[in-house]
């Protein structure tokens, strides 16, 4: 390890071990404004420790490719690293690991995101570097041939895990005719199929200034930030066509299910519905009950599933929220000959949630842990700057962070029933089942 790498990582851990971050509510968690050309800057000024974390968002992410080229978004993101009209992919590898920071690429369903981690003092080179692969990327043929076999390689691979088979088959028929149904990464087919052009062309239509957001958080100020960023990013023209439409909302689902045979000893049950975002006033008391019924150690399913009955390992729920979608999730793997009596029970707990109010020691506890835990999403930089990140996209407002704690605060056991006798239908959930049929 070079000397300039450890020295970043020492930083590092100080930064954990100081609790170099503001206490939230102590301050607007980061400034926000427009540059002339439509980028979102966000400033998150940490100066206890010399890192700086930046995050460049574009709205490029899986939900915005062709519905006939699954796995463009995640290939591109793949290949903004491996060269630049400036620098070769090495020669880009070389330049960040000699100042021992990082610089990565990747898409989900709703974004494509550049990351930069860096110590203070190379902050300059480090934006050279990513306003270089955002701006600028070459998609070598050879890098493309190279990385799409491995994302290929990586979904064969993943056909082994019964959890990762069992998401992948809930979210079509969670999410039917929306893009959320389709996978990230693609599948080994479609992969296989898309070219250099798809790929160009992707990025040149969905990669813009107007649908970005920059995120730079750590020991750097708001004149220093905007300073910078407009020197590397300032120059983007906006393009005079408006950006492409957003995907529409994720609509109501009819239930189904689907058996998908593996020989295995242990069998991997997935229940899903569409959920809500943290728009509506419900995800709050949404949130509160997901936990009583499935969000830990001391939550209903682990109590009856696991402990009394000893018929799973794992079994839990959760809401899993995004920008244009949300579900409702409950998961648990047991031996093939207890999945109809597993079955039964989650459906005995999820009728049981409507059905009565939670006790008052289940709802303390429930809140407690929501409330509590929440600071530890913002406890480094690079956490900081994907949050902020994260509202600015979704639309939560700055101040997202009081207001989460607050609502979740009062929610009352009334609420928990109402919004489970909304969404804790057995007969509303999806069902997939990855294992032995017999």
């Amino acid at each position: 390890m070079s000397h300039r790498r450890l020295t970043a990582a020492c930083v590092l851990v100080v930064l954990l071990l100081a609790g170099a971050l503001a206490p939230l509510g102590a301050a607007p968690i980061a400034h926000r404004e427009v540059l002339p050309n439509g980028i979102v800057l966000l400033v998150a000024e940490r100066p206890a420790v010399p890192i700086v974390a930046v995050r460049a968002f574009m709205r490029a992410g899986a939900s915005f490719e062709p519905p006939d080229r699954a796995g463009l978004a995640n290939l591109t993101g793949a290949l903004l690293t491996r060269g630049t009209a400036g620098r070769s992919g090495p020669e880009i590898d070389a330049a960040i690991e000699f100042v021992g920071g990082s610089l990565e690429a990747g898409a989900g369903r709703d974004g494509l995101t550049a990351s930069l981690f860096v110590l203070k003092r190379d902050l300059g080179l480090g934006l050279d570097l990513l306003g270089e692969v955002v701006r600028s990327p070459t998609f070598p043929e050879a890098e493309l041939t190279r990385e799409a076999a491995q994302i290929q390689a990586a979904i064969k691979r993943s056909e082994e895990d019964p959890g990762t088979v069992a998401a992948r088959a809930l979210a079509p028929l969670v999410f039917a005719r929306h893009p959320y149904g389709r996978p990230v990464e693609g599948t080994i087919d479609s992969v296989g199929k898309l070219t250099r052009e798809d790929v160009i062309a992707f990025h040149r239509d969905h990669v813009r200034p107007d649908t970005t957001i920059v995120a730079v958080v750590g020991d750097v100020t708001v004149d220093e930030a905007r300073r910078e960023v407009l020197a590397r990013f300032g120059g983007w023209p906006r393009p005079t066509t408006p950006p492409p439409p957003r995907p529409a909302q994720a609509g109501p689902a009819t239930s189904r299910a689907e058996v998908i045979a593996k020989d295995l000893t242990q069998s991997t049950i997935v229940l899903g519905r569409p959920a809500i975002r943290q728009v509506d006033p419900d995800y709050f008391p949404l949130a509160v009950a997901s936990y009583v019924l499935g969000g830990g150690s001391a939550s209903r399913l682990y109590a009856r599933v696991r402990d009394d009955g000893g018929l799973a390992y794992a079994v839990y729920a959760y809401v899993s929220p995004g920008r244009y979608g949300a579900s409702l999730v409950l998961s648990a793997q047991t031996r093939t000959g207890a999945v109809p009596k597993v079955l039964g029970m989650l459906r005995d707990e999820l009728a049981r949630m409507a059905r009565e109010p939670i006790g008052e020691d289940e709802l303390r506890l429930a809140k407690d842990y929501l409330i509590g835990s929440f600071p530890l999403r913002l406890d480094t930089t690079s956490k900081v700057a994907d949050f902020v990140v994260a509202i600015e996209e979704q639309g939560l407002g700055l101040d997202y962070a009081d207001r989460y704690r607050a609502a979740i605060a009062r929610v009352t056991a009334a609420d928990v029933q109402r919004v489970a006798g909304r969404f804790f239908g057995p007969d509303t959930f999806s069902r997939v089942l990855v294992g032995a049929t017999k």
